[in-house]
């Protein structure tokens, strides 16, 4: 290590957690040896961001507790996406605000450190060591597997991981797939890798430890290696807890104490307007696990998210709808979203243009639960959408007709914005999106054109624009489109905030059904 900064801080490693033990019993093991390669006076301790315990907040407070009026945070993160950039970061500054008076730094990932870089070599070499048979590093393809994320900047680097471990190793080919999120996938990627011909194919996926990822991946490898007789297959290790990986750490924590933690920032997207991301510059650095600070004092599964209530007045305004017709025709479901339109419009004889298709609601719901995100026509429906809920579940909102490629797109095949930023969801989530169409006819027109032309099969079309022109035409269209689950209406009636509405009522019922099952969690 070359930093100069004293052994007078503590050291918190924040990790993510995993659903899977072994990952964070590996975890585990790494903070352990970064522990046995500190001063006995300096502090360690370790925290999760979700799915295991301590919290990131509990281990700085007992790294605290301990004594340490100076702190680095060290994200556990190979490259700096969402988490590193927006959900620590969020972490930290709430601490800071607990703590005043302790001085908290906040470190860099490791991104391509040198030491990670020269593990990494370590893990290819004892994959191939596992072979019985030779074969020259220019007929191996090494196929690197990142984690996947939705920044551009992130994923890129792993690309530039192959690249150097390519050249610098003289193998015959790279190919990059991820595990989750980015494309292509691991399955893709290897059947694309697998295509070169070369006879080695050398599987490295680019994580700190073993998981749900890694037996996701060690599987796709499996898997070619049974239908592929013409390749040899060789399997990696993650990078695990080793000497290389304790050293990068430590290194990271002293260059944050001494302000000289530097984050990859010139092709960050919330910095700088990336193709396709331009919409994500200067979002706030809000993360997304409340369920575990709400956690952190109270371990009971009602305190695992913030509970969702009405306004007293909002209330009140339901009772009324209620009482103003009946509605025991309706199964549950479906009197949620009617009962809510009545609330946005005022005026309950809207509910007998309501078409809502079979299973809609359904698919709509499992859609949500599952994260998948909602794409819409404008921005005035995408504000509408209870925001909490979103951050709640971690739902992404997605609307680009005022993107700089929507423009060039509409200019360019002359359709409306609104139609090519629907084209735009279409090529960039595939069938996992929501759609919730509010202002713009184009936009349900051009939806059921690449559902008929494409097969695109969204999870749910929420399609109820305003206006007079076309209007009526694209939700007939939209009704008549048996391919899809769809809800709409009839007449030239609708609008953002009832498309909006919509989701929200779809919103509301998710938080509410786990909110349920929460609790009988909690009375068993």
């Amino acid at each position: 290590m070359t930093t100069t900064a004293k052994a007078d801080y503590g050291i918190v490693i924040a990790g993510h957690g995993s659903r899977d033990p072994e990952g964070v019993l590996d975890f585990e093991g790494l903070v352990r040896l970064i522990k046995q390669r500190v001063p006995g006076q300096q502090h360690v301790t370790h925290g999760y961001l979700e799915f295991a315990r301590p919290t990131i907040a509990e281990a700085v407070r007992a790294n605290i507790a301990a004594g340490s009026r100076k702190l680095s945070i060290v994200p556990a993160v190979l490259l700096a996406a969402t988490h590193a950039k927006n959900d620590l970061p969020s972490e930290v500054l709430a601490l800071r605000r607990e703590f005043p008076e302790v001085g908290i730094h906040y470190g860099a990932p490791l991104h391509l450190h040198p030491l990670v870089l020269r593990l990494f070599r370590e893990r290819i070499i004892q994959a191939e060591a596992q072979s019985s048979s030779v074969v020259k590093r220019a007929e191996t393809c090494l196929v690197v597997v990142g984690r996947g994320t939705t920044d551009p900047d992130a994923n890129s680097d792993v690309s530039k991981l192959a690249r150097m471990l390519e050249e610098g190793l003289g193998l015959g080919a790279s190919f990059v797939c991820y595990a989750g999120t980015a494309r292509p996938s691991v399955a893709e990627g290897l059947r694309l890798a697998a295509r070169l011909g070369l006879p080695r194919i050398v599987v490295a996926p680019f994580l700190l430890f073993t998981g749900v990822l890694l037996k996701r991946v060690h599987a796709a490898a499996d898997e070619l290696a049974q239908r592929s007789r013409g390749h040899e297959v060789l399997k990696c290790d993650p990078l695990g807890a080793d000497s290389h990986l304790a050293d990068a750490f430590l290194e990271r924590a002293a260059e944050s104490v001494e302000g000289m933690a530097a984050m990859n920032c010139s092709l960050c997207k919330y910095r700088v307007q990336i193709i396709g991301y331009e919409q994500e510059v200067g979002t706030p650095q809000r993360g997304h696990h409340f369920h575990v600070r709400a956690g952190a004092a109270d371990e009971r599964p009602e305190k695992a998210g913030p509970q969702f209530e009405l306004h007293p007045i909002e209330r009140k305004s339901f009772e009324i709808i209620a009482a103003a017709r009946d509605w025991s025709t309706f199964p549950e479901a479906e009197r949620d979203v009617l009962k809510r339109l009545v609330h946005t419009t005022g005026d309950t004889g809207i509910v007998e243009d309501v078409f809502i298709s079979a299973g809609a609601l359904e698919a709509g719901l499992r859609a949500l639960a599952r994260r998948c995100p909602i794409a819409t026509d404008v921005t005035m429906v995408q504000s509408g959408l209870r925001r909490t809920l979103l951050e709640r579940f971690g739902i992404e909102t997605f609307c680009a007709v005022h993107d700089e490629e929507t423009r060039l797109l509409a200019a360019a095949t002359g359709c409306t914005r609104s139609a090519a930023g629907i084209r735009r969801a279409w090529e960039r989530f595939g069938n996992e999106t929501v759609l919730a169409i509010g202002d713009a006819p184009t936009a349900v027109e051009e939806t059921v054109r690449l559902v008929r032309e494409h097969r695109w099969r969204p999870q749910l079309v929420i399609g109820l624009p305003v206006g007079f022109v076309g209007t009526r035409e694209c939700k007939d269209q939209l009704r008549r489109c048996v391919h899809i689950p769809r809800i709409t209406n009839r007449g030239t009636r609708g609008g953002s905030p009832w498309a909006a509405a919509v989701v929200n009522a779809l919103l509301i019922r998710l938080a509410a059904t786990r909110n349920g099952a929460e609790n009988r969690a909690v009375n068993r």
